[in-house]
């Protein structure tokens, strides 16, 4: 893995350790000690340092370190409209370049989403055990997204969102599946609006695409923040 590779990986790690609240304001982060952290050595988490400081979510108190900003909550903010755009940028991209077969791809996962949902309602009224299916529907929902994705065959774009996200794909994991598992309607206003997607990725209507993506994403990152 290169230098510039690692140094990415770190950003995103201390910066989804600052929105968790794991890193809190005005907490102190050496280099050394965040390198053992994350097991990696000290240059590539200096210069993820560098650009967390850009950002604003860490100030430099010394050559070697750093406190965590006392502006979490305004610079998640910054880092939530970010990825909510680039999510609009994705979905108007795909309705211009995806493919009959990425197409017919996203309705298949959404009926195996479906039966998913099904399953649940039916295991959920049985009070039987629901951990695996809602993994699976966790899994299901991400390839989903991940297929949008590949849709918009555009890999800078698709690049930059997964470096955008305020929420690693573990920690999104962790606090869905918290959810749902507290609310089995949890999510379902905004499940809906997927058939819609797809319906306007395949009429070509960018516009209408790059709306519902942008509701489903505030929508997503709003009910991730209130798990916290």
């Amino acid at each position: 893995m290169t230098a510039g590779t690692l140094a990415d990986q770190a950003y995103r790690q201390v910066r989804t350790a600052i929105a968790t609240g794991e890193l809190a304001p005005g907490e102190k982060v050496t280099e050394r000690g965040m390198a053992e952290r994350l097991s990696i050595s000290p240059t590539p988490v200096r210069e993820a340092l560098r650009r967390l400081e850009l950002d604003g979510l860490i100030e430099r108190i010394g050559p070697r370190t750093v406190l965590v900003a006392s502006i979490r909550d305004a610079a998640i903010d910054d880092l939530a409209e970010v990825e909510v755009g680039l999510r609009g940028l994705v979905a108007r991209f795909a309705a211009r370049h995806a493919t009959a077969d990425q197409l017919d791809a996203l309705d298949a996962i959404l009926d195996r989403a479906d039966d998913l949902l099904i399953l649940l309602k039916e295991r959920n009224a049985q009070e039987r055990p629901v951990d695996r299916h809602l993994a699976e529907l966790f899994d299901t929902m991400q390839q989903f997204n991940d297929t949008v994705s590949a849709c918009a065959h555009n890999p800078v774009l698709v690049r930059m969102l997964e470096q955008s996200r305020v929420f690693s794909r573990p920690r999104r994991r962790e606090l869905l599946l918290r959810r749902v598992a507290a609310d089995e309607n949890f999510g379902m206003e905004r499940y809906t609006s997927h058939r819609a997607l797809v319906r306007a990725l395949r009429a070509g209507d960018s516009a209408t695409a790059e709306r519902i993506a942008l509701e489903d994403a505030q929508g997503g990152l709003a009910a991730l923040r209130e798990a916290l």
